[in-house]
């Protein structure tokens, strides 16, 4: 049996919505398991670079053995109703970029639970899987609008259940995601945020995270300028990602421009505008800035993705 699932790319945090908001992309992973005749042959994963975009090199720090997010998935799975994964293998068709705060990790988790529980026959209904899936982030911001797509607001409860409600992204704005050629990798990301944050700051962030849910809902361009400000993590990995300081201040001249946040751990950056305006514009500063610090970026505008991910081949 061989199982392929499509997971689309995910931005988290969207500003003021640190470990609770993300938003589904429309980029994406394929993962595909299928099952392998010859016994005792273990688990075996592999990755296929299937866009420019996707840097070889960086593809070489993703662990291919039990130390993977794709094996900790299919595992827990599997140990789940009391069975262990053997005789597996796992393909991986990378289009998203690594190492860019878009998901890419949750994404091929998300995949390889999904295909694996495709494959099981379905013991695991949508609750189970987001609580096994954040069980192997850490947070839901990434994995669950992987799984649900759309834009969502969620949470992990103490007993592991991962709660979440979609909200509708007005369609009068237009999202630009600007993905630069460097790398940051999640764990360089976390290690600069405080273990504790100033209570005005904590504040701070709570009032901006329900003018953004309050701005979404109403479609209000002024809310959302100030909805998309953040304490709690921007700041710190600012120093982190060089020229971002410059890119947010030219930004600011910009009529039409809402916001620019960091993509999840970034490095990239998601630039927040009403449609109508002048992309070329936003999307020359950002190239420009960047340039002048000799870092070469890729640049789209996309809408937001509204199904997560997806079983597109099932051959027995």
């Amino acid at each position: 049996m061989k199982i392929s699932v499509k997971v689309p790319a995910t931005s988290a945090n969207l500003g003021p919505g640190f470990d609770c908001l993300g938003m589904a992309l429309p980029l994406y992973n394929t993962i595909t398991i299928e099952e392998t005749v010859l016994p005792g042959t273990g688990v075996e994963i592999n990755v296929i670079p299937e866009s420019p975009a996707i840097d070889e090199l960086s593809l070489e720090h993703i662990p291919l053995d039990e130390n993977s997010l794709v094996y900790k998935a299919v595992e827990l799975l599997y140990n789940s109703i009391g069975q262990s994964p053997s005789e597996l293998k796992i393909n991986i068709h990378s289009n998203i970029p690594v190492a860019r705060g878009l998901g890419s990790s949750a994404s091929v988790a998300v995949g390889a639970l999904i295909a694996a529980n495709e494959l099981l026959g379905r013991p695991a209904d949508e609750v189970a899987l987001l609580s096994i899936a954040c069980e192997i982030e850490g947070h839901p911001d990434n994995i669950t609008p992987a799984i649900v797509g759309g834009l969502v607001i969620s949470s992990q409860e103490e007993d592991g259940t991962v709660l979440y409600r979609k909200l509708e992204w007005p369609s009068e704005w237009a999202i630009t995601v600007c993905t630069p050629d460097f790398e940051l990798s999640t764990d360089i990301a976390r290690s600069v945020l405080p273990k504790e944050v100033p209570m005005k700051d904590a504040i701070f962030n709570a009032q901006r995270l329900a003018m953004f849910v309050q701005a979404v809902h109403t479609k209000d361009a002024e809310l959302m300028k100030l909805a998309l400000h953040d304490r709690l993590h921007q700041p710190y990995r600012m120093k982190l990602m060089q020229g971002l300081d410059k890119i947010i201040e030219n930004l600011r001249h910009i009529e039409n421009v809402l916001g620019c946040v960091i993509s999840g751990a970034g490095s990239s950056i998601l630039v927040i505008s009403q449609k109508g305006g002048d992309l070329d514009k936003i999307k020359n500063i950002v190239k420009d800035t960047w340039a002048e610090q000799n870092i070469k970026c890729d640049i789209k505008t996309m809408n937001v993705e509204q199904n997560g991910a997806q079983i597109i081949s099932n051959e027995d």
